[in-house]
Order: C-alpha cells, then sequence, then structure tokens
C-alpha cells in the first residue's frame, strides 16, 4: 500500500518520531495510524530497555520559573554524553519536564520513591471507603484507587500536560529512541511561595 505524506505528517505530529520511521510503520500497518503509533511506541519501549544499563553521567540542570514568579522548578536529567546535552531534542525534553512538574506538582519520581507508609494510609482511606463490600470488589477499587494515586504523585506515571495521550514515561522513552541513548530524569524539586515543607 502506497502511503501518503499526509499520513506521514499525522503520525509525526503524533508521535515526534523521525520521517522515515514513520513512513516504515505506516508501511507495515498499511496505513492505520493507531497500529502505527503502538508500533512506534513498542519500538521505542524496546530501545529504552536497551540502553538502560548504560552510565548517564552527562545531562544537564535546567530551572524553570512561572510566570510572576509564585513557582519555581529544579530538574536534573542525565544522559550518556555531552554531545547529546547539547541536542537541541534533549534540552527541549528537559525544558518540557521543568514546565510539567511547575504545573502537575508531582511529590516522587516513580511509584518506587513512594514510602511504604504513604502507601498504606492510602490505601487504608481506600478500604474504609469501601464499607461493607466484598472482598474481591474492595481488592478491585485498592488496585484502580491505588493506581490513580501514583499518576497524581509520581512524574513518571503523570500524564503529560502538553499532550494528554502521553504519559511523562512514554515521553521519555520517545526520546531515548530518537536520541539513541539512556537518558534518565534523575532529581527534580518544585517551589512555591507561601508552601510548607
Amino acid at each position: 500500500m502506497a502511503v501518503t505524506t499526509e499520513q506521514i505528517k499525522l503520525l509525526r505530529e503524533q508521535t515526534n518520531a523521525g520521517f522515515m520511521d514513520c513512513k516504515n510503520v505506516l508501511v507495515k500497518t498499511n496505513g492505520n495510524i493507531d497500529e502505527a503509533v503502538a508500533e512506534l511506541r513498542k519500538k521505542g519501549l524496546a530501545v529504552a530497555a536497551k540502553r538502560a544499563d548504560k552510565a548517564a553521567k552527562e545531562g544537564i540542570i535546567e530551572s524553570y520559573i512561572h510566570l510572576g514568579g509564585k513557582i519555581g522548578v529544579l530538574v536534573e536529567i542525565n544522559c550518556e554524553t555531552d554531545f547529546v546535552a547539547r541536542n537541541a531534542q534533549f534540552q527541549q525534553f528537559v525544558k518540557d519536564v521543568a514546565m510539567h512538574i511547575a504545573a502537575a506538582s508531582p511529590q516522587f519520581l516513580n511509584k518506587e520513591d513512594v514510602p511504604q507508609a504513604l502507601l498504606d494510609k492510602e490505601k487504608e482511606i481506600i478500604s474504609s471507603q469501601a464499607g461493607d463490600k466484598p472482598a474481591n470488589v474492595v481488592e478491585k477499587m485498592l488496585e484502580g484507587k491505588i493506581n490513580k494515586f501514583y499518576q497524581e504523585v509520581c512524574l513518571l506515571e503523570q500524564t503529560f500536560v502538553k499532550d494528554d495521550k502521553l504519559k511523562i514515561k512514554d515521553y521519555l522513552n520517545s526520546i531515548i529512541a530518537k536520541i539513541g541513548e539512556n537518558i534518565r530524569i534523575r532529581r527534580f524539586a518544585r517551589y512555591q511561595i507561601g508552601e510548607e515543607i
């Protein structure tokens, strides 16, 4: 099947993947955009998994001050080489993450960083809301609400504020796939005027 430039353009807008990657995956999926997006995401995850054991000791620290100077963010994102640290795509990713942190106010980087005591407290609250429901219903409720809790407090699980079809971890994996290096969000701090520490 012949793939049109319009299809390629549409897929590039949705995924930020390269022109030839989009063309090849559209040919493979017979022009089905949804399947092509899924294929590109799988490819990104595969590249990210391959690069995960590479040392990421370069990178940049980015600051973001929200209009009015009421919210400020510092974020450190690492990559393997200083060449990539100067790459425009990498720098845009870092800026996007800093802006996202200001807007979405995550408390932790990932699920593993959430303290067990906080998780236990959250589960206790959810269980108490369940009332007399059967155990299997309570278990499903717990699973769903804990996942929602992670999406609220963990940066990598949050929906990207500039694209509601993308989680931050998906955006990260797409950048790893495009650049071809291990990239990791190492740490961040968010400050807000008047906020208790």
